[in-house]
């Protein structure tokens, strides 16, 4: 544990030097979302299921900027330490080992997604989109969705030698995720054939459990099911990970 922490440390002391370059993405961006969209667009929409349009986009909001944060802090951060500054190098020659290297990055990107989300909720509140005391738990969620989404996509970037891959993920695979996983209006809307893809995105499970603990309201499926899939693909990231760290550490 004290390894991880250490990691956690150093992460956390270079996050210090440069936290102004995501002050944008992590908080006036989704900032942004609700006037535009929630307000703006929400004035035309009107309700959905029984609620007005920014109190039904906000949770979907929250839940997508955080997995937004943890796919952009594993892709070229988890490359650059490997490739260009070779900080995962430099950790193992020290008593370190794979495992606090790993713990320490996802540790420090649920911090950020869980002080992102507590900041958000709190202007959201303002904005009259909170209505249940339960949106206590929605920043667990989000810090759960920041691992099952950090995990597998930090191992898919120690995989990598380019980084030419990564606006690949980004095209086909973030932007569809956030535009198809409940964000925006409920999945039941889309074609049958492609609501398979809609439950498998880790997204969906994150914004039925951000909705219905904000608005007090039953998810589509049991909550312990939704959990666990998180933590399912979480669990999985996490082994894939170990196994790519340690092959990149041996090259």
């Amino acid at each position: 544990m004290a390894g991880t922490l250490a990691t956690l440390e150093r992460n956390l002391i270079t996050y210090k030097r440069n936290w102004r370059a995501s002050v944008f993405s992590s908080f006036v961006l989704p900032l942004l979302f609700i006037i535009s969209i929630g307000i703006g667009v929400g004035r035309y929409v009107g309700t959905v299921n029984g609620w007005d349009y920014l109190s039904f986009i906000v949770p979907g909001v929250l839940a997508a900027g955080a997995f937004q944060t943890a796919h952009g802090e594993s892709t070229f951060a988890v490359m650059s330490d490997f490739k260009w500054s070779r900080a995962y190098h430099a950790m193992r020659a020290t008593p370190l080992r794979i495992g606090h290297m790993i713990g320490g990055w996802q540790l420090y990107i649920q911090i950020r997604v869980f002080i992102g989300s507590a900041i958000f909720l709190a202007v959201s509140a303002l904005f009259g989109a909170v209505h249940s005391p339960w949106v206590l738990v929605t920043p667990l969620v989000c810090a759960l969705l920041a691992l099952a989404v950090g995990a597998p996509v930090s191992a898919f970037a120690a995989s990598l030698n380019s980084q030419s891959y990564f606006p690949l993920l980004t095209r086909f695979v973030v932007i569809p995720a956030t535009l198809f996983s409940g964000v925006f209006f409920p999945v039941t809307q889309l074609p049958t054939l492609v609501l398979p893809l809609a439950y498998a995105s880790p997204l969906w499970h994150a914004v039925e459990l951000c909705r219905a603990a904000m608005l007090g309201t039953e998810p589509l499926w049991p909550a312990p099911a939704h959990v666990g899939y998180l933590l399912l693909i979480a669990a999985a990231g996490l082994v894939w990970a170990n196994r790519a760290y340690s092959k990149r550490l041996k090259d």
